[in-house]
Parts: structure tokens; sequence; C-alpha cells
């Protein structure tokens, strides 16, 4: 298997983001000229709110949950680009979750190999490619552990402490810290 660690799965989310943008964003960002964009079978993953589910997938979406942080209330960021850096404007009701604890519902993207898991990413969908990102920067949660969590395909619930990153050096919106399985 091969292990990529945050950062190099980040320069992939970077990637999928710089490419998904529109030209003249691009260029304020700084980011070289691409071909132009081919017809595409899904809508653009880049900047898509929380991600978009593929409805061949074999997983069901996530179903809202009563005492559950929702995916849709975490993708309405807004973001702008300023000195070649995406930065985000979060919406008052996220930015009051910051350094509280909350319970978070989505599907597993392993950093590291193994069985048992400490540190991943959280999606708001499944992912149908192993070289693909299922979502933008707010679509995904960095997650880190109290105890290793067994690796699963199907969505886990989660419990811990939230921060709201406004300048996080991999340009994630959201991590998780101290979590342990929820019901």
């Amino acid at each position: 298997m091969l292990k990529i660690g945050l950062h190099g799965f980040l320069i992939v989310v970077a990637t999928t983001l710089v490419v998904g943008m529109p030209a003249s964003t691009r260029a304020q960002a700084g980011a070289t000229p691409s071909p132009a964009p081919q017809p595409a079978t899904a809508p653009a993953l880049a900047a898509s709110g929380a991600g978009y589910h593929d409805p061949r997938s074999a997983f069901k979406p996530l179903v809202e949950r009563d005492g559950v942080l929702s995916w849709q209330l975490l993708a309405s960021v807004t973001s702008k680009v300023e000195r070649a850096k995406i930065v985000p404007t979060f919406a008052p009701a996220v930015q009051s979750l910051n350094g509280k604890t909350v319970k978070v519902q989505g599907f597993m993207l392993p950093l590291e190999p193994g069985e048992k898991q400490r540190h991943f990413l959280l999606s708001a969908v499944p992912t149908t490619c192993s070289f693909c990102v299922p979502a933008g920067p707010e679509g995904l949660i960095e997650i880190r552990t109290r105890t290793p969590v067994r690796f699963t395909v199907d969505a886990l619930t989660l419990e811990g402490k939230l921060a709201v990153l406004s300048d996080d050096q991999y340009g994630l919106f959201y991590r998780v810290t101290d979590a342990a399985a929820a019901p």
C-alpha cells in the first residue's frame, strides 16, 4: 500500500482545487494555466460543498442526524484567494463551534497503511477512487484519535474537540482532536 501521509494527500487536494478553479482565479493565485476543460460526466468536485456522492456508489449517502454536526453547515464556508492562498470565511454558526466538543460522521480516508488508524481524514462522501479526492476542504475533517480506530469503509461517528482553521498549513478548514468512537 502506498504511504503518502497528510502532506502528500493534501498536495493532491490542493492540486485538485487549483485545477478546478476558474482561469481568472488560478491567475490571481499565481498558478500556471491548465489546458481547456474537457467535458465531464460528473460535477466538478473542487469547492463543491460537502462533496459529490456518486449515485453508482455502493455506499448510501449520510443521513443528517440530531446531535451530529451537519456537513451542510460545515460546507457553508466561503473562500477567496489572497496572496496565492485560499482563505476561508466561516459563518458565525460554524465559528461558534470552535473549541467545542462535537459529534461528526463520515467516511474514513486513511493517511497511512494499517488496520488501526489514529490520524486520518473524515469525508462527507465515500471515496469512489483511490486516487480521487471526494470533496474540497469544506467536505473534509482531519481527525486525531485518543486510541486507534479500526479501518472501515462504512460511515463512522466520532466525538472530539473541533478546531475551525483559518490558516492551516495544509489548507484544511476543520480538525477534530482527542476523538473517540461515538454512537
